[in-house]
């Protein structure tokens, strides 16, 4: 069942996506080579503490953080640990805020240092697979319009879209319906109301779409070890066409 938030509710999202983006703003500056994952996820976490906010992901079905780090080959879901990141790699910072019950969500890819250009491009049409999406949340467009224009574009630029892991409706839980993937025809699915509010967030790979799952049951990987980016935002929708809740 798909809820509809009223203007007051998408208001209070809207205040938990401030902290969530003010808080990538501080991330983004921490990138350099030689931190660790876990140097992040714990500045993540004191960040929403400071704020009166909460990491919605830790204890979210035993998940032990308040972040996901998910580095080069890792799809989503990667843990925060002691791994220094490199110059050249590229890394996803993915965070779910709870402030006083309402929900926002947004993963953003990193460049550390100095990365290919193959990783780069990965970054740019990531990035803008996402603001393709983002252009037709508007009231009476279908999810299947959101899905094909990332696959058509993200397709168009030599790059796979992965199907395991796909958006979502959101609001007091983190994962509301409709579902809302990255890929498929236009014109299916539900239809696009106002007061609604999903997640727009594309997983690009280099290589093949196909994943596989680490032994501990969370780190998604892709299947030949080739790069991976996303990139995701909060949206409501509404009269006035989409709105980022999680805008930076």
């Amino acid at each position: 069942m798909i809820t509809i938030k009223t203007k007051e509710q998408i208001e209070y999202m809207k205040k938990a996506g401030e902290i969530l983006a003010a808080c990538h703003r501080e991330i983004a500056k921490m990138i350099r080579p030689g931190i660790t994952t876990q140097e992040i996820d714990q500045f993540a976490e004191a960040f929403m503490k400071k704020n009166g906010a909460t990491p919605e992901q830790k204890g979210y079905n035993g998940y032990q953080y308040a972040t996901c780090a998910s580095v080069n080959d890792v799809i989503c879901h990667g843990f925060p640990g002691k791994y220094a990141l490199k110059d050249g790699d590229i890394v996803t910072i993915d965070m779910v805020v709870n402030l006083n019950g309402w929900l926002a969500d947004s993963a953003w890819s990193y460049a550390v240092g100095e990365v290919t250009p193959e990783a780069q491009h990965l970054l740019d049409v990531t990035k803008n697979s996402l603001y393709k999406g983002i252009e037709l949340a508007v009231v009476g467009n279908r999810i299947g319009d959101i899905s094909n224009a990332i696959q058509v574009y993200a397709e168009g630029e030599g790059l796979s879209v992965v199907r395991e892991f796909i958006g979502h409706g959101i609001g007091e839980k983190m994962h509301e319906e409709p579902q809302v993937p990255h890929y498929g025809p236009p014109h299916r699915g539900p239809r696009l109301k106002e007061g609604m509010v999903i997640t727009i967030e594309p997983m690009l790979n280099i290589g093949t779409f196909r994943s596989k799952l680490d032994s501990d049951g969370w780190t998604a990987r892709t299947l030949d070890g080739s790069l991976s980016a996303q990139y995701e935002h909060t949206i409501a929708i509404t009269a006035d066409g989409p709105v980022i809740l999680t805008a930076q």
